[in-house]
């Protein structure tokens, strides 16, 4: 699933300026009542990606919410 803010404000990075520190704080947040929502009461994993290297392919904020599943370590 993925969660895009309304409000996009120009970023197309998560990391890169302080004044989007409410926005990517207020995705988390509803990340994690959408996760509730689908009934991921046991965990789920949230993934932003950032930069070229990050794997980052659209650039406009949003984050990924995954879960239904067991999770492995290391992603990817």
């Amino acid at each position: 699933m993925i969660i895009i803010p309304k409000v996009k404000d120009g970023i197309v990075s998560a990391f890169k300026e302080e004044r989007h520190i409410e926005i990517l704080g207020y995705l988390l947040y509803v990340a994690k009542l959408v996760a509730k929502q689908e009934g991921l009461d046991d965990g789920f994993r949230i993934v932003i990606n950032d930069g070229p290297k990050g794997c980052q392919s659209v650039y406009h904020i949003h984050v990924h919410l995954l879960g239904g599943r067991q999770m492995n370590w290391p992603p990817g």
